[in-house]
């Protein structure tokens, strides 16, 4: 037993010392800092501006004071210049970086306005957006006038219509944990995505890079390949662990210290706030299970190749499955219910995500999720008994690898041994 523990450590030991581990695992940090602290590094960048100048040619005289008021309750940093020469100069003066961008005013038949923005590109929309929704109210304003509408009237014109989505299931979700609800699943069925896609393809290639370096042979006359690879899968998710809880850590804290210049945006658009503590179990189990789950499948499959080469190929089929779950929980987050996500989420190689997103989304009985974690159990314990058959024979084939056929060839193997 000593020997599994040997490799196990030294699995994840090696692993946890590579640059790409490090260098990956220092990125995502510094992605996520920089996420939870995008307002205020936002700001750091903008305090020192002196804010965006648009020249204007207003052949109404009456347009450019309304529409500054306007663009003051949006955005104080657009300012409008009102331009005296003509529209040719200013078309040179925005070309040589003195003005941002030039707006032409001017009335239609109707007396209503009508503008054409000008700039050296129209990539940032945001501006000219901004612009046409200040003038869009001036134009409200103006058509109501000229109906003799006053402001209650149009307020009421406005007004949004009273709508609400009311649950009539016993114990069903409300509209608003429901919106809760799907920003976390979605963000934590991408964890499981990833992670699953990463570290199961770390097994197969650890198995085949010491296949190609003949290690192997050294390996198998001391420790049984089963214990080989059950002891890689422990590595790797011991790997796995330490990564998620210092991602984690770091972003619940980040989260947690910035939480004031998080509010509204895309924290508010996902709907983040009090996270249910059974949202987090049946994620961390549900992970650790698809994790096991393709683990075990990417650890036969590698070692069936003798060539690192030959190691995405072999998994393809698995990266498909992955992506196929992950596909069909994203179009589950917006109807969760359908009968197909329903039976889907049964199918093992499937369960880990979509079980996982009806948890979050719906009430769903005890019994459906347990249901779920069984067969996965079941599914996990069956395809490690016939993946030690193959892997134990695998461990022994080398030269190229032509197809799945192989499978065949290492149960062979295994038997003569």
């Amino acid at each position: 037993m000593s020997n599994f523990w040997v490799i196990l450590f030294h699995t994840y030991i090696s692993k946890l010392k590579t640059k790409s581990f490090i260098i990956t695992t220092l990125v995502t940090l510094v992605i996520i800092v920089g996420l939870t602290n995008l307002n205020t590094i936002m700001e750091t960048f903008t305090k020192d501006e002196k804010g965006t100048n648009i020249a204007v040619i207003d052949e109404t005289a009456t347009l450019i004071q309304p529409l500054q008021e306007q663009l003051k309750i949006v955005n104080e940093e657009i300012k409008l210049t009102n331009y005296e020469k003509t529209e040719e100069a200013a078309e040179k003066d925005v070309e040589e970086g003195n003005y941002e961008g030039l707006l032409l005013l001017k009335f239609n038949e109707e007396n209503l306005p009508v503008a054409t923005f000008k700039a050296n590109t129209v990539a940032d929309t945001t501006l000219s957006q901004e612009l046409r929704n200040g003038l869009q109210q001036i134009k409200t304003q103006l058509a109501a006038n000229q109906i003799n509408l006053t402001q209650e009237q149009l307020g009421k014109l406005y007004e949004p219509v009273p709508f609400e989505s009311i649950a009539l299931a016993e114990n069903a979700k409300t509209e608003e944990e429901l919106n809760q609800a799907r920003g976390l699943v979605y963000v934590l069925l991408f964890f499981i995505y990833f992670a699953v896609i990463m570290y199961a393809s770390m097994i197969a290639m650890e198995v085949a890079t010491e296949k190609s370096s003949r290690v192997m042979e050294i390996l198998i006359s001391s420790v049984s390949p089963v214990k080989q690879m059950f002891a890689k899968i422990l590595g790797i998710a011991l790997l796995s662990l330490t990564q998620m809880v210092l991602l984690i850590g770091v972003g619940y804290y980040s989260v947690k210290h910035n939480m004031d210049s998080l509010e509204g945006g895309f924290f508010s658009f996902f709907g983040f706030g009090d996270v249910p503590l059974a949202t987090i179990v049946y994620a961390l189990i549900f992970f650790l299970l698809g994790y096991f789950l393709y683990a075990t499948l990417a650890a036969f499959l590698g070692s069936l190749v003798s060539r690192i080469e030959d190691v995405q190929q072999m998994i393809t089929p698995m990266t498909l499955l992955v992506v196929a779950g992950f596909m069909i929980a994203m179009f589950g987050l917006g109807q969760p219910e359908t009968p197909f996500i329903q039976i889907t989420s049964y199918i093992p190689f499937f369960t880990p995500m979509l079980m996982f997103m009806r948890v979050g989304m719906l009430t769903l009985p005890v019994w459906e999720p347990l249901l779920g974690i069984v067969i996965l159990l079941i599914t996990i314990i069956l395809l490690a008994i016939f993946g030690a058959r193959v892997y134990k024979g695998g461990v022994l084939m080398y030269g190229k690898s032509n197809s799945f056929k192989d499978i065949k060839k290492a149960l062979q193997l295994t038997k003569k041994d």
